[in-house]
């Protein structure tokens, strides 16, 4: 029986046809794609965390680079201390975890808190990842400290929500450049913040929040001083 190509039935027929067969390409091609995009992923967090430490490298190079100066890896508890096991502090999901908490998924003592321990130039430094939240999403980085467990050494932002001009100049070199050289620790408590109204520029623990960028600033601020609680622990135990 010869079909009617001009009939109704033979043109949704072939829509779902051509549906299902892109379908059927596009999900092997994401197939396909999954592990070179995983491995961008990996590439890419290996940059920041280097970043931290003031290391700038190109995508192809991190590998390499992140095995040069990082020379240890350590996951911690709530409670600032190491967790024993199999798990890498690279694998760690921070955002993730962190999104579960915020959905109560998952209790605040269940959280993984990484720890990359660089040496550069004879000196080590500690990278800390960090993520909290800003005015539309979520906020997040990664913060150096040098050998004596207090002093900044480097600090990198990002965001994807942010506003610009305004919240989102957290990425900016000019807001970053304020952190070297400030301090975390006071007392044995945490005493860094993100202040308003200039009020960074005079102090040796805080630098000075975004004009017009108040929520997130206060967002920075936030996580910064309840992630570092955390590893406070941690680096007295060092000390």
């Amino acid at each position: 029986m010869a079909i009617d190509k001009n009939s109704n039935g033979f043109t949704f027929g072939f829509a779902i046809a051509m549906v299902v067969v892109v379908g059927a390409l596009l999900s092997l091609a994401a197939m396909g794609l999954k592990p070179f995009q995983k491995s961008n992923i990996e590439r890419e967090k290996m940059q920041n965390i280097l970043s931290a430490i003031n290391i700038e490298v190109e995508r192809d190079n991190a590998p390499e680079a992140f095995q040069q100066y990082v020379k240890e890896q350590v996951v911690l508890n709530q409670d600032g201390e190491i967790v024993e096991g199999d798990i890498k502090a690279f694998d760690v999901d921070i955002k993730k975890e962190y999104r579960e908490l915020k959905a109560n998924v998952r209790a605040s003592e269940d959280m993984s808190y990484p720890l990359f321990v660089c040496e550069k130039e004879g000196a080590t430094y500690y990278v800390i990842p960090l993520v909290g939240t800003g005015l539309w999403g979520p906020v997040w980085g990664f913060m150096s400290l040098e050998s004596d467990y207090n002093t900044i050494f480097g600090a990198s932002f990002d965001h994807k929500t942010e506003t610009p001009g305004l919240g989102a100049e957290i990425n900016t070199a000019g807001f970053q450049a304020q952190f070297p050289g400030d301090k975390v620790y006071r007392d044995g408590e945490v005493a860094f913040d993100v202040m308003k109204g200039g009020g960074g520029k005079e102090s040796e623990y805080g630098v000075d929040g975004i004009t017009g960028g108040t929520i997130t600033s206060k967002g920075v601020g936030e996580m910064i001083q309840r992630t570092l609680a955390v590893y406070k622990t941690y680096f007295e135990a060092k000390k």
